[in-house]
């Protein structure tokens, strides 16, 4: 089977390389991001493989049936990219559901952790021998009440770390998990009532957003916010809004509403065009790293044996689990 492989960084052909002959899998590495005019490089594939960056549209879809492109592997757990009424009887849509949630939410952590200490600030000033601890004051965890918005694999994790800090945990999940030994709470009393929010939700239609006006008005003043899931979850401008404001006593965001065509690429040397994310960086409580809370050695690993198997599974005409369709 040969599979056109989109966005290729040089850590991805770290596993891809090696286990694509494992496996049995002709996988033609392509620097360029998937779009309307690189689609062209898939002629003779079967399949396509890309990342949470490069969207599908049903125009897309419709050239990739003609060319004989059997399926979109996604070498991730989001699908919300992908234009999957379209994709319906034309293309199969296969995804990557779990790889590495403890990956994510030790991540999430770690940015929780940074912006309380100021440990980014502090490493920043101490560099240039600035030994002033003025302004970069934290505040205790223990005894705190941790919001946790997703209780799915990654949540479960996130969960675990919070109750090895001593917080109280409160959950929203619209299906909840028994046995979890949280405290499972609407929406709007998870956020009267956190001291922190973190965000493991997927991206839908009833969940983009879910970060707005009215959420972060029912929001305790100095309260926490971590993202980690994906970056429509939070309307950007009322975030903004909300910080000049002095609402968060911090905020960490490892995505953003509009990271497509920013993440993952070396923009040093250009001028960034997105207003609100120039102005979520001049914030001194704000911090943005690049989409990579899942990337560890185990994780992509993980990623590239999954996205096989949906390759193979394809080939042999078999359903996979990790097969995703409108509902």
């Amino acid at each position: 089977m040969k599979v056109t492989f989109y966005g290729r960084k040089p850590y991805d052909e770290i596993w891809f390389g090696p286990l694509s002959k494992e496996y049995g899998v002709d996988v033609h590495f392509v620097e360029a991001a998937l779009n309307e005019e690189t689609l062209v490089l898939a002629q003779g594939s079967e399949a396509i493989c890309i990342f949470v960056n490069d969207p599908v549209n049903a125009s897309m879809i419709d050239k990739m049936h003609a060319m004989g492109v059997k399926a979109i592997l996604l070498r991730c757990a989001g699908f919300n990219h992908v234009d999957l009424k379209a994709a319906k009887g034309k293309v199969e849509v296969l995804r990557v559901p779990s790889y590495s949630p403890d990956a994510v939410a030790e991540y999430a952590m770690g940015l929780f952790l940074c912006i309380n200490r100021n440990i980014h600030r502090a490493y920043i000033r101490s560099r240039d021998f600035n030994m002033n601890i003025n302004g970069l004051m934290g505040t205790d965890l223990s005894g705190k009440t941790a919001g946790v918005v997703g209780t799915g694999k990654i949540g479960q994790s996130m969960i675990r770390i919070l109750k090895g800090f001593n917080m109280k945990i409160l959950a929203y999940d619209p299906y909840p998990v028994e046995g979890l030994d949280v405290e499972y709470v609407s929406m709007e009393e998870l956020v009267k009532n956190a001291d922190l929010i973190t965000l493991h939700c997927p991206l839908t239609s009833s969940t983009k957003h879910l970060i707005n006006k009215r959420t972060i008005e029912m929001m305790k003043k100095d309260v926490y916010l971590i993202n980690t899931s994906r970056g429509a979850l939070i309307h950007t401008d009322d975030l903004i809004d909300a910080l000049l404001d002095k609402k968060f006593a911090g905020v960490a965001l490892d995505v953003y509403e509009e990271e497509e065509g920013l993440f993952y690429e070396d923009r040093s040397n250009e001028i960034i065009r997105d207003d609100n994310l120039a102005r979520l960086m001049t914030f001194p409580n704000v911090m943005v790293t690049s989409h990579m809370g899942f990337f560890t050695k185990e994780a992509m690993e993980a990623i590239a044996r999954v996205t096989l198997e949906n390759a193979l599974c394809v080939e042999r005409g078999e359903k996979s689990p990790n097969r995703v369709e409108a509902e």
